[in-house]
């Protein structure tokens, strides 16, 4: 598909990502995240695990608050300060009832207009399999959005229902048709990738190169959004 991209909304203010790793939202839209940031738009950031399975050579203790350390960097980077981390487990992460159940409650706490969530699709744009934890973090919170908007499901959570979220965003997804000019803001992307140091040393190969692995994906992007020449691409859902 070549089709240009439509040009996401800007009539909403607060937003809340929910992935399920460190690392997931600076592969996929922390480029947007700098752009709406620096508009004056709150972001907040929920991961699902805190990446503890993540790097081979580290057992999940030690690995495990080294990333959650690098993605509150990777976020300051982009201007986002309030990131939250459920502690399901890394690898293995279950849709069910308490992933729903707990991003529902930080629906309700953070009231959003906006939802991001990394490409829960079975394949990534290209091909490749993705993995479960991506896919059921990304269902479940689907799911969680309407959650959030019935007082009685999850009624003994706390919290207020919200039915406000307009639309969830789903970045690197194989069915993008909208996209964000980044073109002031790739250079923190880029630096906020970098923050995963210790997981980028680890991993290798191409991916553990911040401007080589983005700029390419930010130029093909930009090349089908009007008057953009590095964008993020979304799929966008409305609710």
């Amino acid at each position: 598909m070549t089709d240009p991209y439509e040009p996401m909304p800007t009539d909403w203010q607060r937003a809340l990502a929910v992935v399920a790793h460190p690392d997931d939202l600076e592969y996929g839209g922390s480029g947007a995240v700098a752009r709406w940031t620096g508009e004056g738009r709150t972001v907040a950031y929920l991961l699902a695990t805190r990446g503890e399975a993540g790097i081979d050579t580290l057992p999940p203790a030690e690995c495990g608050p080294l990333r959650e350390a690098e993605q509150r960097a990777a976020a300051a980077e982009v201007g986002v300060s309030d990131v939250e981390f459920l502690d399901h487990p890394d690898g293995v992460v279950e849709y069910g009832l308490p992933l729903r159940r707990d991003i529902a409650v930080a629906i309700r706490r953070h009231r959003p207009e906006l939802v991001i969530i990394s490409n829960h699709r079975e394949t990534w744009p290209g091909g490749g399999l993705n993995m479960a934890d991506h896919r059921h973090v990304g269902l479940a919170t689907l799911d969680a959005v309407h959650d959030a908007g019935n007082r009685w499901v999850f009624p003994d959570q706390g919290g207020e229902p919200w039915d406000g979220v307009r639309w969830v965003a789903v970045a690197a997804s194989p069915l993008a048709g909208h996209a964000v000019d980044i073109g002031a803001t790739f250079d923190r992307a880029v630096a906020s990738l970098r923050a995963h140091d210790a997981y980028l040393a680890a991993l290798g190969g191409a991916m553990a190169d911040p401007e080589e692995f983005l700029r390419p994906i930010a130029e093909a992007d930009g090349a089908r959004l009007p008057g953009a020449e590095l964008a993020v691409a979304w799929e966008l859902i409305p609710v």
